[in-house]
């Protein structure tokens, strides 16, 4: 009988440190030493380094579509905040047509190239995002170093996005500000490029550093920071009935943008791959506005403050 050479070698220390298939003889294969899985690969529970051939399931593909979101949602927030009114809208278009291309090109370069499906790892727990710090140090001297990726692709594809996210928003973005924006003075046309040459750095070490919290966290805070900028938006907005939310059509795009928001964090918090079953739960979505228009006239501060001067 042919024995394979993980059965005669010591299995390797560490998480994440495996062995490389160098040879396969008839039935039995051949391993390098200990180290450092090749990209697109992960060790296996022999601590052998298999190549990654799955296909993300659909909780990965929320947490890359949130990602996604983030730099076009905070495009669309600069936007607003700095250009003019006959502007706006066709950067917000720019912004969504950018954040679209890169998504698709992102997964056009992505293994395998060519194709919108990506391979992927499965990940197992959060540790697997966070391999470098699961380096062995045998005699407490050296340091065997594993570190690789072992939630292939999820990790470096959203670096890759936000790169092309950067490049087609530096082509595109300042030829259609100069055109369109001449209502501005030549400092305020451009701010809301300037802000995303803020927040791209930013969102990259977010990514660097917490993407492993963020893959578990992220459904909770899409409805937290929804939750609170819809409640935020419609005090600001004075709306307190369903009339005040009719009289500007603004109201209506925001409120339903915001709903969007509460069923996308809705079907992303349980890990179920059989939609069907989280479509009841889409029912809440309304819920917290219908919450806050019955509400709203009774915590008015003009109101409070009166009934406390009567004495009530």
């Amino acid at each position: 009988m042919i024995r394979s050479a993980v059965d005669i070698q010591p299995a390797c220390l560490g998480l994440y440190c495996g062995r490389v298939v160098l040879a396969v003889n008839g039935s039995a294969e051949v391993y390098g030493d200990c180290g450092v899985c090749p990209r697109g690969q992960r060790t296996d529970d022999n601590k052998i380094c298999r190549e990654c051939v799955g296909s993300p399931d659909r909780y990965d593909w929320l947490y890359l579509g949130f990602m996604a979101m983030l730099p076009l949602v905070l495009h669309w927030f600069f936007i607003e905040w700095y250009s003019g009114k006959k502007s706006a809208l066709l950067q917000h278009i720019t912004a969504l047509f950018e954040c679209s291309i890169a998504a698709i090109v992102t997964l056009l370069v992505s293994d395998p190239a060519g194709s919108l499906h990506i391979r992927s790892c499965k990940v197992k727990k959060l540790s697997d995002w966070y391999t470098m710090l699961y380096n062995p140090s045998p005699d407490y001297i050296t340091t065997v170093h594993c570190t690789h990726e072992a939630v292939y692709p999820l990790y470096t594809i959203v670096f890759i996005y936000y790169a092309f996210c950067l490049v087609l928003m530096m082509l595109l973005r300042p030829f259609l500000v100069k055109k369109i924006a001449c209502g501005l003075g030549k400092s305020d046309r451009f701010k809301s490029i300037y802000a995303a040459l803020y927040f791209f750095p930013v969102l990259t070490v977010l990514q660097a550093v917490g993407g492993g919290l963020l893959y578990y966290a992220f459904p909770y805070i899409i409805l937290v920071l929804s939750l609170v900028t819809l409640a935020v938006y419609l005090s600001a907005s004075e709306v307190e009935s369903v009339k005040d939310l009719l009289v500007r059509k603004k109201r209506l795009v925001v409120l339903f943008s915001h709903w969007l928001l509460h069923a996308y964090g809705i079907i992303s918090i349980p890990k179920l791959d059989k939609l069907e079953q989280d479509l009841p739960l889409l029912a809440l979505v309304p819920a917290p506005a219908i919450f806050y228009l019955m509400t709203a006239k009774y915590t008015e501060p003009s109101r409070i403050l009166s009934e406390g001067g009567n004495g009530h």
